[in-house]
């Protein structure tokens, strides 16, 4: 044990510092930007679409939105997509990433209706993208369920496993021709945490901690396989492309040199990244060996006959197990990891499960949102754990008060594609891809409009939505120009 903590010590105290030198992308490696349905499409209600868990939350609680707004008009991308192409092809960027709608197609959320109007509208995108030499990036599920489907229960419900599998599959099928790069489901733990945890997402007022958040996670995990192998199975030899799941994840430093927050800093890890990647994409497949036993011991000093987490019977590991073709990977963050213990007789929790505390430090340059080491410690966490996978990154991105005027924003993409680049440069991680979050300003879900991370500017008082490049939006249509990161 001491070994392992004195390696493990040795690994998370490497400085992984920035260097100052001219940093070319390889050849082949594409550079993007990505968005939400939800976040910019508005017309919630528009040509036939379906009410999704986030029309619901901000209809009937603007109270739990911070600036009591929706996203009814948002972006007003669901007619604006013309603009959002020209912007896309002044960027210069080889990829977008955007999300279906999976209201606006299966307005019931079940494939025996399928909407006209919402294949349209995907269909004209999908073209137009390729038409300028865009790639299409497509998210099946970026967190706006239909809300037929939330009112069987949602994710907590195995049967809701099914009925994404039969969305992926009238996606596949409608736009497979064109789309080669399919992302499954964006998130698991923004989704089962932040609803089943937490209460910061959509529905609201289900919180069921450590409990379930575990029932959630076992059916977007079994949703993921089996879009996946249906992809596998029935469209691959035709379409050619290629499915992932995308999945967040700070980098959790331990805050001090002691063994108790080194093993926490790692417990971090496989409670947060290690759910969701270690049943796809470890040899072995399953859950954490880690999560399994703590949480097992915590059940049962809760007085529970069995584990809270769901297991997975040794079919759903197999079902699960090497349903990748890539890894996408979404990070903002890296936080200090320090142990943290429960009483015993504390209420069921992930929070209580997982034993950690995350906290920052003032004291980090360039500043304790702008942490690059983290990111390129994060890559090399995930080359080691899971036998270096191809990654793209799915999302990177910074979030400000506003304003075209974002040299904070430029400061960040800098130092956070400078460590990516040392990370495959130098230290062999197998990264293809980056994308930047967002393009433009959105609606940043329970944020609202409070927080923009846009390249473009948004103008939400307009009722034409103007959007105006900020200065970010030049210096990445210089990076991708160039394929170079500047020194200076």
């Amino acid at each position: 044990m001491l070994q392992k903590i004195i390696l493990l010590w040795w690994f998370f105290s490497l400085g992984f510092g920035v260097e100052s030198r001219e940093l070319k992308f390889p050849k082949g490696f594409k550079l993007g930007v990505a968005t939400a349905s939800y976040q910019i499409e508005g017309g919630w209600n528009a040509d036939g679409k379906g009410t999704s868990v986030w029309d619901t939350l901000t209809h009937d609680h603007p109270e739990l939105i911070a600036d009591h707004q929706t996203g009814d008009i948002a972006c007003d991308s669901y007619h604006l997509w013309k603009e959002d192409i020209a912007n896309l092809k002044n960027l210069k960027v080889d990829h977008y990433r955007f999300s279906l709608s999976w209201p606006r197609i299966l307005p019931d959320g079940f494939s025996n209706v399928i909407n006209p109007e919402g294949v349209k509208y995907y269909n004209n995108l999908i073209d137009g993208l390729i038409a300028n030499k865009i790639e299409p990036m497509v998210t099946l599920f970026h967190w706006d369920l239909p809300q037929n489907l939330q009112n069987l229960g949602g994710w907590t419900n195995p049967i809701i496993a099914d009925y994404f599998a039969d969305f992926a599959r009238v996606a596949y099928k409608i736009f497979g021709d064109r789309v080669k790069y399919w992302i499954t489901i964006n998130e698991p733990a923004s989704i089962c945490l932040g609803v089943y945890e937490y209460d910061d997402g959509a529905p609201a007022f289900v919180k069921s901690p450590g409990i379930g958040s575990y029932l959630c996670g076992k059916t977007i995990l079994l949703a993921h396989a089996k879009s996946f192998r249906l992809y596998d199975t029935e469209f691959r030899a035709a379409q050619k492309g290629k499915v992932g799941i995308t999945i967040d994840s700070i980098w959790g430093e331990p805050k001090t040199n002691q063994s108790q927050d080194i093993e926490a800093a790692e417990r971090e890890m496989q409670f947060g990244l290690g759910w969701w990647a270690h049943p796809i994409f470890a040899p072995q497949g399953d859950y954490p060996k880690i999560m399994k036993t703590i949480i097992a011991q915590n059940s049962k000093s809760e007085n529970f006959t069995k584990s809270r987490l769901p297991l997975l019977t040794p079919d759903e590991v197999k079902l699960i197990q090497g349903t990748f073709d890539f890894f996408g990977l979404n990070h903002y963050h890296t936080g200090l990891i320090s142990n943290k213990k429960f009483p015993v007789d504390t209420s069921p929790s992930y929070i209580k499960d997982k034993g950690t505390e995350v906290s920052a430090n003032p004291d980090w340059k360039p500043s304790p949102k702008i942490v690059p080491w983290g990111f390129r410690k994060l890559l090399n966490w995930v080359k080691k754990e899971y036998n270096n996978p191809l990654v793209i990154v799915t999302e990177n991105g910074y979030g400000d008060e506003g304003g075209v005027d974002d040299k904070d924003r430029v400061l960040f993409l800098k130092v956070f594609m400078e460590a990516l680049l040392l990370a495959v440069l130098d230290d062999g991680c197998n990264v293809s891809g980056y994308t930047v979050w967002s393009i433009m300003d959105n609606m940043e879900w329970r944020s609202g409009y409070t927080v923009k991370f846009g390249l473009y500017d948004v103008n939400f008082t307009d009722p034409r939505r103007g959007r105006s490049p900020k200065i970010s939006a030049q210096f990445y249509q210089n990076v991708v120009k160039t394929r170079t990161l500047p020194e200076k």
